[in-house]
């Protein structure tokens, strides 16, 4: 009897203490994660999502670019063994200048291991709900800010100067913001258009801030790999003292790139900032300077002759032109009341007849959401036709501001995703061709020997008319993805609506000259040159053939399907008679 009374009340307590350690795991679980039971309608909890979002993309591309800065760190390695104490693979600009380093490593590590913690805990609603995790990336922003400004650089002059620029953005933005939104009241529509427009400008900043921080830490040219009796010192950039005016034109606009990027990052994580300084076109200001200052620092770093960066001016004002040119041909074609519903949604109203029947108005709004298929896939714009709304009885319907309404969203919800991708596509082409243009394929002299110049280019001197084509490519492919971003920039934060032709020219030029560059720098003959650009044939084949094949294949279909429903009608006819 004993024993069984021990053994109910062993049992008695295990299963209490199962079920509190369940509620307790199921509170936690609940407290720190999101679980699929979880209401997703809210408006609570899309702002969750959203900023999740937001801060995993943010924390994943810091984590890259602070990975592969201190596996790669400035100032580059020893080749080898030294009298000094130094090993061959160690940090030059540990030897050199050890204060700086630490400064710099541990700035870069500090964001590296916040960005880690990030992600791991991303899934948190307690953090999320305190904004605990973006408080977390404005500390890892700071540290982004001191490694650059440490490792960029080999003064403190100079590392004041980078850090002032993040001052003179802050400052700008903050007076915009005073004196353009005193007398303004914002409405609820506002929240949400602003939050949309932040998304994209975070991501162009955070794409930017990307760039310019690796460019900024191994600049174009490289690293003296040891000191000589020419007054060269290892882990100095070579471009400064080979090309010393051309090095800083390429660093104060690299520079200026970044801190505005970062500057945009930090104000866009704070709704009571970045909804202000979008409204007055603070924000955009900033994007525009940044996007102005990224094309700085590629003309002066990407090549080393003065002729060569004034070809490449020339030809970012003569796509900016080209693209300008056909959006102006486009608003003085057309019409008033064509332009009215373009600046209201974004479309283009076509009226058809009016039909007075039912079958009429169905297939008026048949045609009208093929039109926004059509647009969906590529069109320049969306041909809404506005068919009025009629009953049976043969009147006008109280239904037909719906249905156009419903219909104009639908254009403009699909036209907003069309430019969205736009300018996804010009921020990957711009990053792409910004990194190869400073470091051209074919490597860098690393001497002065046979009389080339250190830093400069080694496939410019053993086959210069290759390089030519993968440079002029390349930046053509760059000037591209510029101009479609800073064109759509506009857009993005006031309804400036710009037609999408010229943009789907610009990315089609851009994608062409990506193709180009690709071909001259990924080889070094002429064979397998002709063999890369003529693989874009049986790919085009490829996709046209597709489309043809599903034509037939569907025609042969429709006489069955048409058979089986007249079938179908007829016995029905049978039956009610």
């Amino acid at each position: 009897m004993h024993k069984g009374m021990k053994n109910k009340s062993c049992c008695k307590v295990l299963l209490a203490a199962y079920s509190v350690a369940s509620k307790c795991g199921q509170s936690i679980k609940s407290l720190f994660f999101i679980t699929k039971h979880a209401s997703r309608g809210t408006g609570n909890d899309q702002a969750l999502e959203k900023a999740r979002d937001l801060v995993m993309l943010l924390a994943t591309l810091v984590a890259s670019i602070t990975y592969q800065a201190g596996l790669d760190p400035p100032g580059g390695l020893w080749q080898d063994d030294g009298k000094n104490g130094h090993k061959a693979g160690d940090s030059v600009l540990l030897a050199t200048q050890p204060t700086r380093y630490k400064v710099f490593f541990y700035s870069n590590s500090a964001a590296f291991v916040v960005s880690l913690v990030v992600i791991i805990m991303v899934e948190s609603r307690f953090l999320l709900q305190r904004h605990t995790l973006e408080a977390a990336m404005l500390l890892d922003l700071f540290g982004l800010i001191c490694a650059y400004a440490a490792g960029s650089c080999r003064d403190v002059s100079t590392s004041i100067y980078v850090v002032s620029l993040a001052g003179v953005v802050l400052v700008y933005v903050v007076i915009h913001i005073v004196f353009f939104t005193l007398d303004h009241e914002e409405s609820p529509g506002d929240i949400k258009d602003m939050d949309h427009k932040r998304e994209v400008l975070l991501l162009l900043a955070i794409l930017t801030a990307t760039l310019t921080y690796q460019a900024g830490l191994t600049p174009p040219g490289g690293f003296w790999s040891a000191d000589d009796g020419s007054g060269h010192y290892a882990g100095f950039p070579v471009l400064l003292d080979n090309y010393p005016l051309r090095y800083k034109a390429f660093f104060y606009c690299n520079a200026a790139s970044f801190m505005a990027s970062v500057v945009l990052i930090l104000l866009l994580v704070n709704p009571n900032l970045y909804r202000p300084g979008i409204r007055c076109y603070a924000l955009y200001v900033c994007s525009v300077v940044g996007m102005f200052s990224l094309v700085g620092a590629y003309v002066a770093g990407s090549s080393r002759h003065l002729r060569t960066s004034i070809y490449v001016l020339v030809l970012a004002i003569a796509v900016f032109a080209f693209v300008t040119i056909q959006v102006f041909i486009f608003l003085c074609k057309r019409s008033p009341k064509q332009q009215q519903s373009f600046q209201r949604n974004g479309t283009m109203d076509v009226k058809i007849p009016d039909k007075r029947s039912h079958g009429c108005a169905q297939k008026g709004v048949d045609i009208h959401d093929s039109g926004n298929k059509f647009t969906a896939q590529g069109g320049a714009t969306n041909d809404v036709l506005s068919t009025p709304g009629v009953s049976e009885t043969g009147g006008n319907s109280s239904g037909q501001g719906d249905i156009d309404k419903s219909t104009g969203s639908i254009g403009s919800s699909r036209n907003k995703e069309l430019r969205l991708y736009l300018m996804l596509l010009g921020i990957l082409a711009a990053s792409v061709t910004y990194q190869a243009g400073l470091k051209p394929p074919g490597g860098l002299w690393p001497d002065e020997r046979n009389g080339h110049d250190t830093g400069s280019s080694i496939l410019h001197e053993s086959n210069k008319h290759r390089y030519l084509a993968f440079f002029y490519s390349n930046s053509t492919s760059f000037m591209a993805s510029i101009v479609v971003i800073v064109l759509l920039l506009p857009w993005t934060l006031h309804r400036h609506w710009l037609p999408l032709w010229p943009m789907h020219t610009a990315i089609l030029l851009d994608m062409l000259g990506l193709l180009a560059a690709y071909a001259a720098g990924s080889n070094r003959d002429m064979g397998t040159t002709i063999k890369v650009l003529a693989l874009i044939f049986p790919v085009l084949a490829y996709i046209a053939a597709y489309p043809v094949m599903s034509f037939f294949l569907n025609r042969r279909r429709q006489p069955s399907e048409d058979g089986a429903q007249c079938d179908n009608n007829n016995c029905k006819n049978y039956q009610t008679s």
